[in-house]
């Protein structure tokens, strides 16, 4: 029995939280990352772009608990920097994959994706930092610039078309 005891005690101090209350922060933030994510993925999906739900969710959770997991660590916040650093390129990476340069017209599509993809993660750093309130208004004002704005703006004329 003495040698199961120290396995299922190594197991539970490797695998547990320092308190249920950190356990609850840690699943709270994980969710208002996806909630968030989800918002500005539902509208790139109904839009039928590149990105959609799943991966603004993805990307939003994944930017979240790559801020939030070292904070168990032992990584002091001064150095969390490093892993935010590590965040925005990795994004600008996944970001520039979803932009396209048209060979027929020259034109280049994505862009809004690609911003989207990166403030949603942006989102998800923020969330991940406790920075709940400041994530949710930074959603409103994505929605509010994919869903509204472009209501507000007048439509581009084609290349073929003259300009007024």
């Amino acid at each position: 029995m003495g040698f199961s005891n120290d396995v299922l005690t190594a197991l539970s101090q490797e695998f547990s939280f320092p308190s249920s209350g950190a356990l609850a922060v840690t699943v709270a933030r994980l969710l208002l990352a996806a909630v968030l994510g989800g918002v500005i993925g539902l509208d790139r999906e109904k839009k039928e772009r590149s990105a959609g739900l799943k991966t603004h969710i993805l990307v939003a959770v994944g930017s979240a608990l790559f801020v939030l997991a070292p904070l168990y660590g032992g990584v002091t916040p001064g150095e969390n920097t490093r892993v935010i650093q590590g965040v925005v390129s990795g994004i600008g990476f996944l970001g520039a994959g979803a932009i396209l340069k048209l060979q027929k017209d020259g034109r280049v599509e994505g862009l809004t994706t690609a911003a989207g993809i990166w403030l949603t993660s942006a989102i998800g750093v923020a969330v991940g930092l406790g920075h709940g309130m400041v994530a949710l208004v930074a959603t409103v004002v994505a929605l509010f610039v994919v869903s509204v704005l472009p209501h507000l703006m007048r439509p581009k004329p084609h290349a073929d078309e003259p300009l007024a």
